[in-house]
């Protein structure tokens, strides 16, 4: 079954996680990826490995499943060269270097669309382009620090910042990439016409935060640190200790909020003026409006602290009231496995003889396939025949490989093949 980027080819000179990640999601829709990596040692990532002597661990082979690898160095000046040729017969263009530095190689925009002038061109970087700070390195706590994310977790003002607890705006930009690359494709379709995309990962942390950041930009509303409390504000919107665990629960309307009070036996809070504004409660719409936060907390908190996240989470569900008992990671996956709570996809990439297991790329098409079977590449396994095919002859492809210009290995070539 055909998939809806078939037909596009990317060449992708990212690394980490935030331009790789983009790519992924072109690999995984069907586009050709070219993964272009130094030839001694490929992309950090590869490095990232536990005790299995490969140079596709796990977190390298995640986020680079279905692309090709072409180890090739950009700073000599026929490897720089080499790869214009090549972006003469690419769609995107990928990269995600502090601002400046392909230009130095003549790998920049101006540069690619001189030899394909509709090429789509997506730089990634931490604070765009332009401005003082484009020259500084990012990682993603950095900006989760920089952009008022880590102040937004926790509770109360005086607590240590809280960054999330994975790198989210690394993916974030990613899929924003992702997503600005295929519609920019759509318009060239449309129109005949390249693009150039400025992603960053301060605009990805601002979308995380996107209604947080129009309430202070529109009406000077400024970011409060409400724990694990849900958006809304409402008291029954929280995460309460339980007998066995931590029950999240979002009792937001008036009417959640009095099928939660009736399962745990506090149903006296809904005619309660100290409690609540019993005028916005009784309204035709609305959300639960406190009068006295810290006694309708306290009163919950009590009746929470007798029961059982786990029967609670099934009462509070089938009641019209979301709930759920707090779950590590890997609580939530087996419970996937073993039960029948969630249909999820079960998709494996095969690795060499091994294989990496996803959940899905985070949608699923009915009509045009399932992601690619095809594991990551291995450095440098398909140089040679990505430069067989530009047209470079074997004595070529040789002499460029004694130069310390790429690399092949057809070896592991040949043992990574599924």
């Amino acid at each position: 079954m055909s998939k809806p980027l078939e037909g596009v080819r990317v060449l992708d000179l990212s690394h980490v996680i935030a331009g790789p990640l983009a790519s992924f999601y072109l690999a995984q829709l069907g586009a050709e990826v070219i993964k272009v990596e130094p030839p001694l040692a490929g992309e950090v990532l590869r490095s990232m490995k536990d005790a299995t002597d490969t140079d596709t661990p796990t977190g390298f082979a995640a986020i680079n499943a279905g692309k090709q690898s072409l180890a090739l160095d950009i700073r000599t000046q026929q490897g720089a060269e080499l790869l214009r040729t090549l972006a003469a017969s690419a769609d995107v263009f990928i990269e995600n270097f502090r601002p400046g530095v392909v230009a130095r190689y003549g790998l920049d925009y101006a540069s690619i669309r001189q030899v394909r002038p509709d090429i789509v061109y997506c730089s990634i970087s931490g604070f765009g382009q332009h401005g003082a700070w484009a020259q500084r390195g990012a990682y993603d706590h950095v900006v989760q620090a920089l952009t008022g994310m880590m102040m937004m977790s926790g509770e109360g003002e005086d607590a240590p910042p809280i960054k999330v607890g994975f790198p989210v705006i690394d993916v974030a930009v990613g899929v924003l990439a992702a997503l600005s690359i295929v519609s920019s494709l759509h318009r060239r379709a449309r129109e005949g016409v390249g693009q150039y995309i400025d992603a960053s990962m301060v605009q990805a942390s601002l979308m995380l935060m996107y209604p947080n950041t129009c309430a202070y930009l529109s009406d000077g509303t400024p970011t409060q640190r409400v724990g694990n409390r849900g958006y809304t504000g409402s008291p029954a919107a929280d995460t309460y200790r339980c007998s066995d665990g931590w029950l999240a629960v979002a009792a937001n309307t008036p009417a959640q909020f009095r099928k939660l009070t009736a399962v745990i036996g506090v149903e006296d809070l809904c005619e309660d003026a100290r409690a609540l504004d019993l005028v916005a409660f009784n309204a035709p719409s609305g959300f639960v409006v406190p009068n006295d936060t810290h006694y309708v907390t306290t009163r919950l908190q009590a009746a929470f602290a007798t029961r059982s996240a786990i029967q609670l989470e099934v009462l509070l569900s089938d009641a019209g009231v979301p709930a759920a008992k707090v779950r590590k990671l890997e609580e939530f996956l087996h419970e996937v496995d073993t039960t029948d709570c969630v249909d999820l996809p079960d998709h494996r990439f095969h690795q060499g003889n091994t294989h990496v297991r996803t959940r899905g790329i985070g949608f699923v098409f009915d009509q045009d396939g399932q992601p690619t079977v095809d594991g990551a590449p291995g450095l440098g396994q398909n140089t040679h025949s990505i430069l067989a095919r530009a047209g470079l002859s074997e004595d070529t492809i040789a002499q460029l490989e004694r130069a310390g210009v790429i690399r092949t290995d057809a070896e592991m070539a040949a043992s990574l093949t599924p």
